[in-house]
């Protein structure tokens, strides 16, 4: 069973989610009992799509989180490099677009997107800067980004705990409703890896986004992160926690 390592190359992180891609958001349901679907929740409220706006859910997936913007009336393209998700989320969603795209590489024009979505998925890619990057040129000035992704909890002792439950029981629940428990080994190890809240929101603002800020979910398990990319000139105002 194909599963990523923790240099996540594109190719082998694709190969990867190509095997889990049909019961992949299943999997998510079980393993976080359920409590993703309200992570989903805040997830739309921080982005706020509005009809007509232009937006890019990028490491969309099967296109789940891009749905609920669907439904505000946005004009939604779901982004992925997995084939295998991109083609489960053109059968499933049909009404949504959905197409290749490289965070190290957009395929869209400067100025483009009312706002960026990363749902889970910005601690799958290799070069986290040049994405940041790629995504600063592609949304429109005053645009907003928000990124959904796992993180640190707050409360030391169950940081820990925490810690030790996504190493062992969450590849064990893996093998009851994957297609590919391995995968969720690497998925495991990259949750641990990835930053704190206060490091990964001075990592976009030095990108070049402005107003930075988050907001715990569950204790700090989950983290929504929200900036915007200047109207014009450089950044002045700093970045902030919420």
């Amino acid at each position: 069973m194909n599963r990523a390592q923790l240099d996540k190359q594109a190719a082998d992180v694709a190969s990867m989610f190509d095997d889990v891609a049909e019961r992949y958001d299943l999997t998510n349901d079980v393993m976080t009992f359920g409590i993703s679907r309200l992570w989903r929740i805040a997830n739309t409220e921080a982005v706020d799509p509005k009809p007509g706006e232009k937006i890019l859910d990028l490491a969309a997936g099967t296109g789940a989180s891009s749905v609920p913007y669907v439904r505000a009336g946005a004009e939604v393209v779901a982004g992925d490099i997995s084939e295998g998700m991109l083609a489960v989320g053109r059968k499933r969603y049909p009404d949504i677009e959905f197409v290749y795209a490289d965070a190290l590489d957009l395929p869209f024009d400067d100025d483009h997107f009312d706002a960026v979505s990363i749902t889970y998925g910005i601690r799958n890619f290799q070069d986290v800067d040049a994405a940041l990057t790629e995504i600063l040129r592609v949304l429109k000035p005053g645009g907003r980004l928000v990124i959904a992704e796992f993180s640190t909890p707050t409360f030391g002792p169950f940081a820990v705990a925490y810690k030790e439950y996504i190493m062992a029981a969450l590849p064990a629940l893996a093998k009851a409703v994957s297609s590919n428990p391995e995968a969720y080994v690497y998925l495991a190890e990259s949750i641990r890896a990835w930053p704190d809240q206060d490091t990964f929101a001075r990592q976009i603002f030095s990108a070049g986004f402005d107003q930075v800020k988050y907001r715990n979910l569950t204790g700090g398990i989950v983290a929504i992160h929200h900036a915007l990319k200047p109207a014009a000139g450089p950044n002045p105002a700093g970045h902030a926690t919420a």
